[in-house]
């Protein structure tokens, strides 16, 4: 089998071939962030596989489908890329193993109920790509790994899985930098591409998968654990940054000043950037990553799991609001009927991991109210909240309307009819002094009680 990866050098033939479409790249794991990757490699070589353990989703790209929402382009991409036969699919992830040169990984690595890193399902990929792995085969992590997985889990479960030695295949981390919603436009290269390999040769073959695939940059750094630590790190900054917005956002009634105004004067100045104050942090990454080094070095960091507790806390603080706004127009909350809007833990994407509006709906129904949840994308299951359309809200006639996820179609709801007493804003996308003008007690986060 040819190889992009060779022990000695890579010239820019191999770089040819690859471009070409001569060396088969397979790519592990279909879902939001692995299929748009899967497609820009597809459109970049002309000969890519997918590998997902879920047939309806092989089913669907196979037709030229995308079972992922929301991506602008998607749709149009993969559809094009089936009928050109340049993407297909599988869920026999051993023959695409035996067939494909390049393995890049994209599954998820979360953490477990005791908030250990879970690297069970890349692992199994791993068993999965060593059972047809080559010499001369590269193998590229993007799934999110703590610092040091790749070089002390991942490659020498490639090795023993395998027939090969040390040295005879490639293995590289090169972090996935993708948002939802801009997941294309980011794989593309929105930011320069980091490439880090277990030797020497390993970088220079993710260098050169990688200048094929990014029109921006690509950044080679010492070893695989150092671009395993730039990926993580990303992620920790985030999330002590958005922990400090959210303890000076709890000021604001206190200080009576608006914080969010104090904030965006502050940065103004080009050595501060603090972030914005919100319900809480959600989705797949920043709630994790913290534990990708709190859960697995050996030392302490004390900053990291603060900031966990903050960010953890807030839609208890949101709730607790809801009920401080409540006992000022003395509504029990045993007979207070509450609204949530927004289940999503980010407008206009389809995921409610570890949305704040969980917390928010269970600290709201564990004080006694009747909670009800509306959302665009999603239903209420797994949350302590009945579901409700847009349109049925109004029928309620709540006591208090909590704005979690700040979709697009609540923009313009009549407040005039939906009427609640109390309203809580944790986006600050509400026009707080209307609904004052309006009779409504309002607090947004951040800005206080209105």
């Amino acid at each position: 089998m040819s190889s992009v990866y060779e022990p000695t050098t890579l010239s820019e033939d191999r770089h040819w071939a690859f471009a070409n479409g001569d060396v088969p790249v397979a790519v592990y794991g279909l879902g939001k962030m692995g299929l748009p990757l899967a497609a820009v490699y597809a459109e970049s070589t002309g000969n890519v596989i997918g590998v997902d353990v879920d047939a309806s989703v092989v089913e669907r790209v196979n037709r030229g489908e995308s079972p992922v929402v929301g991506e602008p382009g998607l749709d149009e991409l993969v559809s094009d890329l089936v009928k050109r036969q340049s993407l297909r699919a599988t869920t026999d992830g051993e023959a695409a193993a035996a067939d494909a040169n390049v393995h890049v990984v994209i599954v998820p690595t979360l953490i477990d109920d005791d908030d250990n890193p879970d690297l069970s399902v890349v692992r199994e990929v791993a068993e999965t790509i060593a059972s047809g792995l080559d010499t001369g085969d590269l193998v590229i992590f993007e799934s999110t790994l703590p610092p040091g997985a790749t070089e002390t889990v991942l490659h020498p479960l490639l090795v023993s899985e395998s027939d090969l030695r040390e040295g005879e295949f490639g293995v590289a981390f090169c972090p996935e930098r993708t948002s939802s919603g801009r997941a294309l436009a980011d794989v593309r290269g929105t930011h320069p591409k980091i490439v880090g390999g277990v030797d020497p040769e390993s970088t220079r073959a993710a260098e050169v998968v990688y200048r094929t695939l990014v029109d921006n940059e690509v950044i080679p750094v010492s070893d695989a654990t150092t671009a395993e630590a730039v990926k993580v790190f990303e992620g920790l900054y985030r999330d002590v940054n958005i922990a400090l917005a959210n303890e000076l956002a709890r000021f604001a009634d206190e200080l009576g000043a608006d914080v969010r105004e104090a904030i965006d004067a502050a940065n103004t100045q080009p050595y501060c950037d603090i972030h914005t104050p919100g319900p809480g942090v959600g989705g797949h990454c920043i709630p994790y990553y913290p534990y990708f080094v709190l859960n697995w070095l050996s030392g302490d960091a004390p900053l990291l799991g603060t900031a966990r507790e903050v960010n953890d806390s807030m839609p208890a603080f949101v709730a607790d609001r809801v009920r401080e706004g409540l006992d000022a127009v003395d509504v029990p909350p045993a007979e207070a009927t509450v609204l949530v809007l927004g289940l999503t833990y980010r407008a206009g994407v389809k995921e409610t991991r570890a949305s704040p509006a969980l917390g928010v709906c269970t600290a709201l129904s564990t004080a006694g109210m009747d909670v009800f949840a509306a959302d665009p994308l999603v239903d209420t299951e797994g949350f302590d909240a009945l579901d409700v359309s847009i349109a049925d809200a109004f029928d309620l006639d709540p006591d208090a309307v909590v704005l979690v996820t700040d979709h697009d179609e609540f923009a313009d709801l009549d407040w005039t009819t939906l009427d609640p007493t109390v309203v809580v804003d944790g986006r600050d996308a509400l026009d707080a002094r209307d609904l004052d003008r309006l009779g409504h007690h309002v607090y947004t986060v951040g800005r206080g009680w209105r």
